[in-house]
This record gives structure tokens, sequence and C-alpha cells, in this order.
């Protein structure tokens, strides 16, 4: 996905965000729902989060310097890993905190109706913007499942908002279920209990966030077929004996680096060299648009094909 697409993806979401927060903050003070409260909390986070991933993707475009000669696409890597932080440090854990508070010393609600009304606004804005930032993931999933599509993205803006708008729907049934029920048995401390659930709802999402966009901002290769496809185009250069190792790093969502390592024929001569890692080079950045640097390595070596397809 371009970062046109992701961007329209986050203001989407964040729009929505910002109008829901203040009405369930609102609904929140005149009702005293603790679940109510709790999900005005997440949908601040949310708002706050989705400003730090434009923030990622606007950082990510400044061209590359001295002090980084790759370029800044690391900074989308970053800021999404800062968005998982949050939403475990403050979402789930403010909306923990509350719903234990609420359930030590529960108390009855006032003007109920308001909070099942606000809930329902409040997810049809979440169902819009979750459909929206699916419909957009959609395009480059392709015939993947949700999971291997969210595990091979480059791109976390995208998969993120779908996390948050998705952990956002699921608080927003939790609420109406936990002031339901509260209402409906006269347990007020129900209503505490559906905060906690909400928490632990952001925590789960924080986790899986986490792990996503850590492995990515380490740095994780190409996919397996763009490998595969490397080797296989170094292997019919002519010259060409073994392709030792095709190392590859995403070093952003839309620039890729690759290495090569080709041990040549003993007869080639230098300039024969020279231009079949110039013809490989072309031929690699044509056929892989997202790859921007090259370095080809002529070099023997001893030890045992890799698996094609794989990196060391």
């Amino acid at each position: 996905m371009s970062h046109s697409g992701s961007r329209n993806v986050i203001f989407a979401a964040m729009a929505g965000n910002c109008l829901i927060a203040v009405t369930k903050l609102g609904a929140a003070a005149f009702t005293g729902s603790s679940a109510m409260l709790s999900e005005g909390i997440h949908s601040i986070v949310d708002t706050g989060n989705q400003v730090l991933l434009l923030l990622g993707l606007n950082r990510s475009k400044r061209l590359p310097d001295s002090h980084h000669p790759f370029g800044y696409g690391k900074e989308v890597y970053f800021w999404s890993f800062v968005v998982a932080i949050l939403i475990f440090g403050v979402g789930s854990g403010v909306s923990i905190y509350e719903g234990i508070k609420h359930i030590q010393h529960p108390e009855p609600m006032e003007n109920v109706l308001i909070n099942y009304l606000v809930l329902a606004f409040a997810f049809l804005f979440e169902g819009a913007a979750w459909l929206f930032a699916f419909k957009e993931f959609a395009k480059v999933k392709g015939k993947r499942g949700l999971l291997q599509a969210v595990r091979e993205s480059k791109d976390p803006s995208t998969f993120v908002v779908l996390f948050e708008d998705s952990a956002a729907m699921a608080g927003i049934i939790v609420a109406f279920v936990g002031i339901g029920l509260s209402q409906m048995t006269g347990l007020y401390w129900l209503d505490g209990g559906a905060s906690v659930v909400i928490g632990l709802i952001l925590a789960g999402t924080a986790w899986m966030l986490a792990v996503e966009t850590k492995d990515l901002l380490i740095g994780e290769a190409a996919s397996p077929t763009t490998i595969a496809g490397i080797r296989n185009l170094a292997a019919r250069m002519p010259g060409v004996e073994k392709v030792n190792e095709v190392l590859t790093l995403h070093m952003g969502p839309e620039y890729i680096l690759v290495n090569v390592s080709l041990d040549f024929a003993d007869d080639c001569t230098a300039e024969h060299i020279e231009d079949g890692i110039a013809q490989l080079t072309r031929a690699i950045k044509t056929d892989w648009p997202l790859i921007k640097k090259v370095f080809v390595e002529a070099e023997e070596k001893s030890s045992p094909d890799l698996n094609p397809g794989q990196n060391p």
C-alpha cells in the first residue's frame, strides 16, 4: 500500500476517534459510568496514536543524508512501536485501574440511556472507520489470510489502525453489555468489570502490535518470493557459477536493500564481472521497484548452498 493510502486510513480513523472521544467522555461525566470513561480514554489514546503514525509517515519521507545514508524509512516502524506502548501503558493501564476502582466502590449510574445512544453512534463511526481501513488493507492482502497478511506486511501503519478499530468495536460491545447487566441485575460493579475487560482487550491488542512492529524495527528480510526471484535471476547471469547468498533488508515499507554474493567463473575478466554486476543491478531494480540499493560481491565461498528463497 502506498503512503497516500495509509494516510487516508489514518485521517479517517483520527477524525472519527476525536469526535467519539469527546462524546464518550461527556457521557461518562454525565452518567458516572466507569466503562464509558474507559471507552473515552481508549478513543483519546487512539486519536493520539494516529497523530504519531502520521508523524512517522512524514518523517520517513526525508531524503538520505550523511548520518542516515539509507534514509529514514524506519521512522514508520519506530512510531508504530511507540503506539503499541501507549495502547498498553495508557489505554490498558488506565482502563484496568478505573475498572478495579469502580469494582471496589460501585455506584449506580444516572441517565443510562445516554450511554446506550453514545455507544450506538460510536459503534457506527468505528465500524465505518474499520471498513475503510479493511478495504485499503484488502488491496494488498490478496488471497492471503488476514493474519498471514499482517505478519508479511512491511507497512504497519494500516494494520495498526485496523487493530485499533477492531479493539475499539470490541470495547464498545463490552461496555454495552457491562452497562446493561449492571442496570438489569443491580450489580453495579459489573460496569467496572466491563472496564477491566476493555483494558485487557487493549493489552492484547498492544501485545500483538508490539510483536509485529518489533520484527520490522529490528530488520526484516524481503518476502521469500522476492529472495528466490533474485537468486534465480543472479544464477542465470553469464559467468556466474554459484550464488553464495542473497541478503535483503527492509529499510522502510517502500525501501529494500539487497546484498548478493556471487562466485564467478575463473576465466571471467574484471571487465566481464563489472558488466555482469551492472546488468544484474539494473535487472533487479526493474523487476522489483521497491529495491533501491543493490550491492554485489564477487567472492568464492566453500559453504554449502542455501535453500532457494532463504536468507542465511
